[in-house]
């Protein structure tokens, strides 16, 4: 009995070694194979002196001086006008909304559904006081050491500039685009974009346009960013998550500190145990939807375990779920996340408060809504005596784009084309951009950026000592002179 039980556990055992090494086998590479492509001649030196010059040009969001951040975009778009002459020539240029700009360029074919790219131009500002931690000032647009310097050198003006240097070069080469193509310039992504790419969206469904797909900054070509993983990933973004913050308020009789309450009747208690409970218990989450998608097309070009476990995630699911959730990052990817922002109470260290309030924020993951996070939050709380309420609306989780429409293969081979041995998967944006406004006026809608990144670089967007390379900006510039060719071309375009 004991032999045949053993002989039953060897067999077990064989038949599982098999089942993974043909799950791991047999994941074949999903990367479209290109060949390769003469590396286009760009000006750099001009590029980085122009992106410089943009960077000067303080467009901030939410500056409390309209006039004078009037003149910011003012000198910005003197900027555009000088450095691209052959892109003011030919495209129908628009002013909406003051400061944000639609450039039209025609195609040949009007029953083409066009395509539209949408690049801001507005900056976060600097924190007050971190001016000096700079190596360069913020806004002198410097060009030094291989590098252009200042807020925005990344988020988002170098997407802009080499947009516009990539449309003057098709220009002077006498392209033609067989489809109509929007290049919008938003002014106020960074506080949200409603009054710029959202009245943009606006004018063009008022027009009749429907657009195959809107590309707008995104996620980037990441660099040793997953364990064991060497090669670069470039990531596009089918999605972007969603958003509320929650109040949580509770409230006590106040008194003196000498005679406090039993253990979890202050205002203050009460609201901490909530609190608590909150942080412990996320909403459930795992590897699913665009998460899924993204490691079965990393899986087959890794190697070692990673790549072993990501093939055969119907046994190995809950050990890599596990290894994911450690990391805030790729946590983010599997789950709405819940984050306590912000808590107040109390004025003196002697008075017991009569009322604690917190706010919890959560970035929604498709497939949740912001009804069932307030239905979690209230759930898990689980005490009459904390009320729990939204903050404000917030925003649904977007709608998941295709990974399969010629929209996305054109990004993806113009990426191949330009990053040579880049792995290409789709991802989530974490963050929010200016795409949301563009929900049912696109057929797709993609958030990707040609930037290298490693984790050192991930912190330059809003960050002290934002900068690009040259040599990255100038594959910016050759990326998107490939995928305009790609996906507003003739078939024949080469």
């Amino acid at each position: 009995m004991i032999k045949r039980i053993l002989i039953g556990l060897a067999v077990l055992v064989l038949a599982l070694v098999v089942a993974v090494a043909v799950g791991t086998l047999g994941t074949r590479s999903r990367q479209v194979v290109v060949p390769p492509l003469p590396v286009l001649a760009v000006d750099k030196d001009g590029a980085a002196a122009s992106l410089g010059a943009a960077i000067r040009a303080k467009t901030i969001s939410g500056l409390l001086d309209p006039a004078g951040v009037g003149k910011e975009f003012d000198a910005l778009h003197a900027h555009l006008r000088q450095r691209y002459p052959l892109v003011h020539a030919k495209l129908e240029r628009e002013v909406v909304a003051e400061h944000t700009l639609l450039y039209t360029w025609k195609g040949s074919d009007a029953a083409a559904k066009p395509i539209a790219i949408g690049p801001h131009q507005d900056v976060v500002p600097v924190a007050p006081g971190t001016d000096k931690l700079w190596k360069h000032p913020p806004f002198d647009g410097v060009v030094a050491g291989g590098e252009v310097w200042g807020r925005g050198a990344w988020d988002d003006k170098a997407n802009l500039i080499s947009q516009f240097e990539a449309i003057e070069l098709l220009l002077k080469a006498g392209f033609q685009p067989r489809r109509t193509v929007y290049l919008i310039l938003s002014h106020d992504e960074e506080v949200g974009g409603a009054r710029g790419a959202g009245q943009v969206a606006a004018l063009l469904r008022q027009r009749g346009v429907k657009l195959d797909f809107y590309l707008t900054e995104g996620l980037v070509v990441t660099q040793r960013i997953l364990p064991g993983v060497t090669v670069p990933i470039a990531l596009i973004g089918l999605a972007e998550k969603g958003h509320v913050s929650l109040r949580l308020s509770a409230e006590a009789p106040p008194g003196h500190s000498s005679m406090p309450p039993p253990a979890g009747q202050s205002a203050i208690g009460m609201l901490a145990a909530a609190l608590a409970r909150l942080d412990a218990q996320p909403m459930p989450g795992g590897i699913q939807g665009v998460a899924n998608e993204m490691f079965a097309a990393v899986a087959p070009e890794i190697s070692g375990f990673n790549r072993v476990a990501l093939s055969n995630l119907w046994l190995f699911r809950p050990v890599v779920e596990r290894m994911l959730a450690r990391q805030p990052s790729t946590n983010a990817l599997m789950r709405t996340t819940t984050a306590l922002t912000i808590a107040n109470a109390g004025n003196k260290e002697n008075v017991l408060p009569g009322r604690a309030d917190a706010v919890v924020n959560f970035r929604i993951l498709p497939g949740d809504t912001v009804e069932g996070v307030l239905a979690h939050a209230r759930r898990v709380v689980a005490d009459e005596r904390v009320k729990v309420e939204k903050l404000a609306e917030g925003g649904e989780a977007s709608p998941v784009s295709s990974a399969a429409s010629d929209g996305y293969r054109h990004i993806e081979r113009a990426i191949r084309e330009v990053f040579p041995g880049a792995v290409v998967a789709p991802g989530l944006m974490l963050a929010g951009t200016d795409a949301k406004h563009f929900v049912g006026l696109a057929d797709q809608l993609y958030r990707f950026s040609p930037v290298r990144a490693g984790p050192a670089e991930l912190s330059r967007p809003h960050g002290t000592d934002e900068r690009l390379s040259v040599d990255n900006l100038a594959e910016m510039i050759r990326f998107y002179h490939r995928l305009l060719q790609l996906s507003a071309g003739h078939p024949t375009s080469p």
